[in-house]
C-alpha cells in the first residue's frame, strides 16, 4: 500500500507543481499517472511550448525547478508586437519600458516536465508511479481510496485531479461543466524564419483567427500556432510544405521574412471548459480539469500554476494541524480560482470576439481601441502588469 497526504492523478505539469509545492512544505505526496516519466529532450524543438509569465517564473524560481530549465533551453522575450492585419490596429510592448529585464519566456512543455520531475526526484517524501493508472477511487468522510490497474492500494486525505481538458475523475464523479467550442481548431509547427525573431513574441489577428510567432532560443526559429476555422486548419494542414511556407508568410505580411516549416503539422481542436464544481468533499480539480481557454493569449499554462500554487498555499495548514479547517481551505481554493478562470474566460472570448471577422464597423472599434491602448500610458502599463502575470 502506498500512503501519503495528497494523491495527485495526472503528471503534467500543473500537477507536478502542485506535488512539488506541496513536497517542500512537508507534505507527503503521491503522483500517478498511466505516461512514462519523460523520453530524452530532443535535439528538436517540442511542438507544446508555454509563454510563461513572471509570476509562473516566480514559482518554479521557489520550487527549485527554474534552474533546471535554464540548464536546458528557454528563450525570453523582450518585446511583445500585436496587430490586425485588416486595420490599423497595433499594440508594442518592450521590456525597457517596465524596467525589467524581459517580458516572459517561451518554454517547452516538455522542458518544464523534465526540470519538475528532476526536482521532485530529490524529494524523499514524494512518491512518483509513472506508467501506472488508476481503476477505481472511493472516499469518505475521512480519506481517499484509490485502487491501481496492478491492484495496489493508495490510501491519501485528498485527491487532486489534475489529469487534463477530459478529466476522468471529474467526469467519474459528476462534477459539472460548462463548455463552448470555439468553432477554431489550432495548428501548431516549428518554423525557421528568414529574419532573427528578436526575441519577439509576434500575434497577427486574421480575419479567421489570431497567428501567433513564438521566438525560440535559436533566433532564426519560431514555434507558430495558428487558430483558424476547422475546415481552414486542415487545408494548411493538408498542403505541401512549399505551399504552407507561402501562406505562411502572406498571412504575416512577410514580418519575419521568408519561412521554412520544420516539422509536422498537428491540429488540435480548441474549447473552452469550465467545471461549475471544483471540489467534492476530498476531490479537487486542477488545470485544465478545471478550465481551459483560448491560446491566444497564452494563459493556459499560467493559469493552471496559479491555480497550483493557490492550493499548495490554502492546504498546507490544514493537512498538518489538527486545528486546521480543510473544509474551508477548499472552499476558499475554489471561490478564488474559479472567479480568477471566468475572468480570464471572458476576457478571451471578448477578445476573440472582436478580432473575429471582417466587419468594418469591428475595424474600426478594434484599431480606435488598441491605439489607445498603446497611446495612453496608464492603460498600456494595465495591460502590460497583466501580460507579467502582476
Amino acid at each position: 500500500m502506498f500512503q501519503a497526504k495528497v494523491a495527485v492523478v495526472g503528471g503534467g505539469c500543473v500537477g507536478l507543481s502542485a506535488a512539488l509545492a506541496l513536497s517542500l512544505q512537508g507534505i507527503s505526496v503521491v503522483v500517478i499517472d498511466a505516461g512514462d516519466t519523460c523520453a530524452p529532450l530532443s535535439d528538436d524543438y517540442g511542438l507544446r511550448v508555454s509563454a510563461i509569465n513572471h509570476a509562473s517564473e516566480a514559482l518554479f524560481t521557489e520550487l527549485g525547478a527554474w534552474v533546471h530549465m535554464q540548464a536546458q533551453r528557454m528563450s525570453p522575450y523582450t518585446q511583445m508586437d500585436v496587430r490586425d492585419k485588416d486595420s490599423f490596429a497595433h499594440i508594442h510592448f518592450d521590456s525597457d519600458d517596465y524596467d525589467v529585464s524581459h517580458l516572459g519566456h517561451i518554454i517547452e512543455n516538455d522542458v518544464i516536465h523534465r526540470a519538475l520531475i528532476a526536482q521532485l526526484q530529490q524529494q524523499d517524501n514524494v512518491t512518483l508511479l509513472f506508467n501506472h493508472a488508476y481503476k477505481d477511487i472511493h472516499q469518505s468522510e475521512s480519506n481517499v481510496l484509490i485502487t491501481l490497474d496492478n491492484g495496489s492500494p493508495v490510501m491519501c486525505e485528498l485527491l487532486v485531479a489534475a489529469d487534463g481538458a477530459n478529466s476522468g475523475i471529474r467526469q467519474r464523479f459528476n462534477l459539472p461543466i460548462t463548455f463552448k467550442d470555439y468553432d477554431h481548431h489550432a495548428l501548431v509547427a516549428t518554423v525557421k524564419t528568414q529574419y532573427s525573431n528578436e526575441q519577439c513574441a509576434r500575434q497577427v489577428f486574421l480575419p479567421d483567427g489570431p497567428l501567433a510567432f513564438l521566438p525560440l532560443p535559436d533566433q532564426h526559429m519560431h514555434s507558430i500556432v495558428w487558430s483558424c476555422s476547422p475546415e481552414q486548419a486542415q487545408h494548411y494542414h493538408s498542403m505541401s510544405n512549399e505551399d504552407f511556407n507561402k501562406a505562411l508568410y502572406t498571412a504575416f505580411d512577410g514580418q519575419c521574412g521568408l519561412c521554412e516549416v520544420q516539422s509536422v503539422r498537428p491540429v488540435f481542436p480548441l474549447t473552452m471548459r469550465y467545471a461549475r464544481q471544483w471540489v467534492k468533499e476530498r476531490i479537487v480539480l486542477m488545470g485544465d480539469a478545471a478550465h481551459t481557454i483560448h491560446p491566444l493569449a497564452g494563459l493556459g499554462m499560467n493559469l493552471g500554476l496559479k491555480d497550483a500554487a493557490r492550493f499548495a498555499q490554502l492546504v498546507v495548514e490544514p493537512l498538518t494541524s489538527k486545528d486546521g479547517d480543510l473544509g474551508r481551505a477548499l472552499r476558499t481554493y475554489e471561490r478564488e480560482r474559479k472567479l480568477d478562470a471566468q475572468k480570464h474566460i471572458a476576457t478571451m472570448q471578448g477578445l476573440k470576439s472582436v478580432f473575429a471577422g471582417s466587419n468594418p464597423f469591428k475595424k474600426l472599434v478594434r484599431g480606435l481601441g488598441l491605439a489607445a491602448v498603446n497611446d495612453i500610458k496608464p492603460l498600456k502599463q494595465l495591460f502590460a502588469e497583466q501580460a507579467l502575470g502582476k
